[in-house]
């Protein structure tokens, strides 16, 4: 399946970032079930607020629902794209720009308590920089929690034994070719489990756990299958981890 190619295509990734058709929100369940773990992890405000960053913020939509759950705490949201921080601003109080290598971060050194990093990690081109510019900021056992598409989600499986290239991965900025689905939104790398796993152990954290979330882009019929699939991460659409700084 082939998709139209936009009228005016990206010269490269960073165009690509800035033009408004791109998505650069989340699915809100996931939203939810991330802030949700992370309000565990953190625990009441009172007597201490903590920093959070949302890095990777997108229009704030994750952002947003989350701060509701994580009362008293600051919620900060942070991007590299103009155009999302203009819709951000209008969703959340703070957010400013920044990038993800070379101290391109505006925050001090162990200056944060936790990152939100939801479905960034498969857009870099660079994902190690990321990881250490994100343990950079991060105190001594500040918390990560990330998600991305799951390379080896249920569906996957079937369509490479079909030869289908699978969802969630591209190999154009301009259109969909050879897999499902409608929306080219600049996906690099993926990852399965266990290779998220090892990935961030390596990059300086401890994973403290891996839970599977749905994906709201599965057709309605397959949706109860894919609520299934979040009890097993190896088979879920999408990746949940906790990690802790070392």
């Amino acid at each position: 399946m082939t998709t139209t190619t936009p009228a005016s295509p990206p010269r490269d990734l960073r165009d690509f970032y800035e033009n408004p058709a791109v998505p650069v929100a989340s699915g809100t369940p996931r939203s939810i079930r991330q802030a949700r773990m992370l309000a565990g992890a953190l625990g009441p405000a009172d007597p201490e607020p903590r920093t959070i960053l949302d890095i990777g913020c997108g229009d704030g939509t994750a952002a947003a629902t989350a701060a509701p759950l994580l009362p008293g705490h600051h919620v900060i949201g942070v991007d590299w794209s103009q155009d999302a921080l203009r819709r951000a601003r209008t969703r959340i109080p703070y957010a400013v720009r920044g990038e993800l290598t070379g101290g391109g971060l505006p925050f001090a050194p162990e200056s944060a308590d936790a990152v939100l990093f939801s479905e960034v990690i498969e857009h870099l081109v660079d994902p190690d920089a990321a990881l250490d510019e994100i343990r950079r900021i991060l105190r001594p056992g500040g918390h990560l929690m990330l998600s991305t598409p799951n390379l080896a989600a249920w569906y996957n499986r079937a369509l490479l034994l079909a030869g289908v290239q699978p969802v969630f991965s591209e190999v154009s900025l301009r259109g969909i070719h050879g897999r499902p689905g409608k929306e080219v939104v600049g996906h690099l790398r993926l990852y399965t489990a266990r290779a998220l796993r090892e990935f961030v152990a390596a990059s300086g954290f401890t994973v403290v756990t891996l839970e599977g979330a749905p994906f709201h882009g599965v057709p309605r019929p397959l949706r109860p299958l894919d609520r299934l699939a979040c009890a097993r991460p190896q088979l879920a659409s999408i990746l949940l981890l906790h990690a802790r700084r070392t």
